[in-house]
């Protein structure tokens, strides 16, 4: 069910991050790993989250735990948190999964009841399993974090993704719900709504092997034009998951806009 990064049992305190792929979920569990913690990462595709875990681990020194996680199944949810909850007490807990969508609107009467389905499954109902899995522990103990990642859908409906935002919607409410009830007890719940694409990390292309040369102004080049394409950095992103988590308890966030600088308010 699992692969460990390192060889090391851990029994310290854990940050799980359900839904990691290449961009914001890798980023996010990268920054928690390289605060110290032992880090779970979970999603369907074992063999590439394994792959995530190898790096993460050897770049960061850390120990990082590949976990499958199928969020629309309830029995996958339960079995993958006993998993993450044998390696440790949960501090943290990120849900940024999410049932991918076409670009393209979807004519409302063409849209199949079981792709409806799925998709509230795996963002309203995933989200509700995981966090159950957790809040008991994080109460008995008086402290813990989840964050949930949301979208511009969280909040407007949109022509044609009724089945993106109908999810997004209810997961907002489940966010606000358990900030009301458990912050507190001491556990921080907030929102992060995310208004752009996220892109590949800056340093990405630079870090790896072949483009090891690309530095200066070519770097700065290429930065200058992400940002110009509207593109929002994951490791920026997962610097601000990881601020919420720090927050002193007396001014806890429970919903926040992260708007790429180049687009218009409306």
């Amino acid at each position: 069910m699992r692969s460990m990064a390192s060889s090391a049992s851990s029994r310290g305190n854990i940050a799980a991050i359900v839904g990691v792929g290449p961009k914001l979920g890798r980023s996010i569990a990268r920054k928690f790993a390289h605060e110290g913690y032992t880090v779970a990462i979970l999603a369907r595709d074992l063999g590439r989250l394994s792959r995530f875990a190898d790096e993460i681990a050897r770049e960061e020194k850390a120990q990082v735990f590949a976990i499958r996680i199928d969020c629309s199944d309830s029995r996958s949810i339960r079995e993958a948190f006993e998993g993450v909850l044998s390696l440790g007490f949960v501090e943290v807990l990120v849900y940024n999964a999410y049932q991918p969508v076409s670009w393209h609107p979807t004519n409302f009467t063409d849209i199949r009841v079981e792709h409806f389905e799925k998709s509230l499954a795996v963002s309203s109902v995933g989200a509700f399993h995981c966090a159950q899995q957790v809040v008991p522990g994080m109460v008995e103990r008086g402290r813990g974090t989840i964050l949930f990642t949301g979208c511009s859908a969280s909040l407007s409906g949109i022509a044609g993704y009724s089945q993106l935002c109908c999810g997004k919607f209810a997961m907002r409410a489940l966010s606000q719900c358990l900030a009301k009830e458990f912050q507190p007890l001491g556990v921080h719940v907030a929102h992060v709504i995310i208004h752009g694409i996220v892109g590949t990390p800056r340093g990405a292309i630079a870090s790896s092997s072949q483009h090891r040369l690309l530095v200066g102004e070519q770097q700065h080049q290429q930065t200058r034009g992400r940002e110009g394409e509207g593109l929002m950095d994951p490791d920026a992103l997962a610097q601000t998951y990881w601020y919420l988590h720090i927050q002193d308890r007396s001014s806890w966030t429970q919903e926040i806009d992260l708007h790429p600088s180049n687009q218009r308010y409306m």
